[in-house]
């Protein structure tokens, strides 16, 4: 496939894999700043509205019900009809009900509204993988992956700590927040579409992977999928459990202050950056992923039960440092190189699509399932230790089946 003229110069100056990467960690930060800002927001939307505790985590549940369902769906529309085409589509789509969400006038529109915003973010994951791993070399996997996903980390920080100043600090309101952040989102759809270039394998930097593997490679490859399938569910449960409830555990349990409550909270996205990275890094020195997955697992198990039980704030604080360090946030780009290991570049779309799926549907189950222990336990520790029980679950597959495939 040829490209214009401009757009060689281009990659001389910056190679299009690692802009690629920077457009795509921006998406990941619109993303998960709306996802921040609905959580910041609960507070004042239970008390708008009058909710219980199960009905505040359903409206999680039912964006992430919408979000995770899409997947599958998506992965495969992009693989024939064109993957930067989903994403353009998706983006918009999640941007437009981003705003309403901000005009809803009762509870049922705001969770109608909740779960059309979650069909949008849903077209990302899959398409978004499936032409960064394509385009990124397979020296820089994990790193290039690392960059991509830190828009996570700092999209949650840009959330919590921008929907606390539009609510609190200038006194518009949480619907506010939700008219702001709509603006790039949209803004990212239209820049997908005119700078992110092919859909996929006819691009693959990595084309000569995907030839004929023997037998046995074959089935090892499919143990390690089904080896992540479970780790990303388990680290994604607990990951739910903190994003959604974290901030209204410090202040009503914790008794935090309503304006220092976004700060702490994105503790957890800021040291997932440098874990990240220094993880990561090490990941693709090494050509190995299994012995970070188990390190990175048992430090996420200690830290988020030890953030349920402790009663210091300061022993808390530390807890939540170490969760991002190691969380779900620093440990997700060694799981994408991981499936982009052992997965053939042809499929991608729908492969990480799936893979997401998995791990999405612990999405819906866990706000729900917080909100329920909470009202049941009167506090939401109960939650975060059954979030430490699976991250055990998902750390003994991972011990049991996976092998480190031949990252030459």
């Amino acid at each position: 496939m040829t490209y214009p003229a401009d757009a060689r110069r281009l990659d001389k100056i910056m190679p299009y894999w690692a802009r690629a990467a920077a457009l795509f960690f921006m998406g990941w930060v619109v993303i998960y700043a709306v996802r921040s800002v609905l959580s910041a927001s609960m507070g004042a939307i239970q008390e708008e509205f009058g909710l219980t505790l199960p009905q505040l985590g359903l409206i999680n549940s039912v964006f992430f019900f919408t979000y995770t369902l899409i997947q599958i769906p998506s992965g495969m529309m992009g693989d024939r009809f064109g993957l930067r085409r989903i994403l353009v589509i998706g983006f918009l789509v999640f941007g437009v009900f981003t705003g309403l969400i901000g005009a809803a006038a009762s509870f049922s529109m705001l969770i109608l509204m909740c779960a059309l915003a979650g069909i949008g973010q849903g077209t990302y994951y899959g398409p978004q993988y499936a032409l960064s791993s394509s385009a990124i070399p397979i020296e820089h996997r994990g790193i290039g992956s690392a960059v991509i996903n830190s828009g996570m980390s700092f999209g949650i920080s840009v959330g919590l700590i921008g929907s606390s100043c539009i609510a609190n600090t200038l006194g518009l309101g949480w619907r506010y927040s939700f008219f702001v952040f709509a603006v790039p989102a949209v803004i990212i759809g239209i820049l997908i579409k005119f700078f992110i270039r092919g859909d996929g394998p006819a691009d693959d930097m990595n084309a000569k992977e995907a030839s004929a593997a023997p037998l046995a490679e074959k089935k090892k490859h499919r143990r390690n999928v089904a080896a992540v399938y479970v780790m990303v569910f388990c680290s994604l449960f607990g990951f739910f459990v903190v994003q959604t409830w974290l901030p209204y555990s410090l202040q009503n349990e914790r008794g935090i202050a309503a304006g220092r409550v976004g700060f702490v909270s994105s503790l957890v996205a800021w040291a997932s950056i440098p874990g990240a990275l220094f993880f990561s890094g090490m990941s693709d020195k090494t050509r190995r992923r299994k012995p970070f997955i188990v390190l990175m697992d048992v430090l996420a198990f200690l830290s988020i039960v030890g953030c349920a039980h402790f009663q210091s704030y300061g022993l808390m604080l530390l807890c939540l440092v170490m969760y991002g360090l190691t969380g779900k946030l620093a440990l997700d780009p060694i799981l994408v190189a991981a499936m982009a290991d052992n997965c053939p570049s042809g499929s991608r779309g729908i492969i990480f699509s799936a893979y997401n799926f998995v791990g999405m549907s612990s999405s819906i189950l866990a706000p729900y399932i917080a909100g329920i222990l909470s009202e049941r336990t009167g506090s939401l520790a109960s939650a975060f230790s059954l979030s430490g029980g699976l991250l055990l679950a998902g750390l003994i597959v991972v011990a049991s089946i996976f092998t480190d495939a031949d990252n030459r």
